[in-house]
């Protein structure tokens, strides 16, 4: 059976730490073979350096852009494919950057639904974001970042609906603080979902690098058969 991949977003509160590189030095042996940060946080010189030292180490690198209209989000592309990212993450959804990413083999998950603010915060309602998707689907993106729990009124119930109701990769995004969220994100099981923030406020408990392979552990592990 597939687990939900933990991408370890180098972010909090939505901004890339200024430390991330150190955290990444710290943490590289752990089991997480996704990571990735912000586009907002790090001069784009220390952002390159750092995915260029993440894909020696042989790890997967995720971009994520957190831009709204077409000439940032396009923007945001580019530094994608300035910096070496092999996954961007983010910006709501333009042709543009759909065919900017396809013609750079940058693998692109934009937001699902309307995004909004810094912090984000994820609005509409259940059945407009998984019909939204679906045509997004038809246009060739590669997959979908759902802020499911930035979600204003009713976020498990509409993770659930969207990770059913997609056959392209979602990565639940954001605020993911809890196992009790792991529970949930365990018994969905999306393609992958990503933490920041919470390693930062020790959620988790332990050093960071300590909690990454908790929560992969945690997330991998075969719940036990009732005897």
């Amino acid at each position: 059976m597939h687990h939900s991949n933990l991408i370890v977003m180098l972010t909090y509160q939505d901004f890339t730490v200024q430390n991330a590189y150190q955290i990444f030095e710290e943490c590289k042996d752990t089991a997480a073979q996704y990571w990735g940060f912000k586009d907002k946080g790090l001069p784009e010189i220390e952002m390159k350096e750092l995915f260029n030292y993440m894909k020696s180490c042989g790890k997967t690198t995720v971009l994520e852009v957190v831009e709204y209209d077409e000439s940032n989000s396009l923007a945001g592309a580019e530094l994608a494919k300035a910096c070496g990212a092999e996954i961007l993450m983010g910006t709501t959804y333009f042709d543009s950057v759909n065919t900017f990413c396809l013609a750079n083999h940058i693998t692109y998950l934009p937001f699902a639904g309307e995004v909004v603010g810094r912090p984000s915060v994820l609005k509409g309602d259940i059945s407009q974001i998984v019909e939204q998707a679906q045509t997004l689907s038809e246009r060739g993106v590669s997959g979908f970042d759902l802020l499911g729990y930035r979600h204003e009124e009713t976020p498990e119930a509409l993770i659930e609906a969207f990770v059913e109701e997609n056959d392209l990769p979602v990565c639940v995004a954001g605020s993911i603080d809890s196992y009790d969220k792991l529970d949930f994100i365990k018994r969905v099981n999306p393609w992958a979902f990503t933490i920041g923030s919470a390693f930062f406020d020790h959620k988790f408990d332990g050093s960071f690098s300590e909690q990454i392979d908790k929560v992969i552990q945690y997330i991998n592990q075969e719940d036990a058969l009732p005897s």
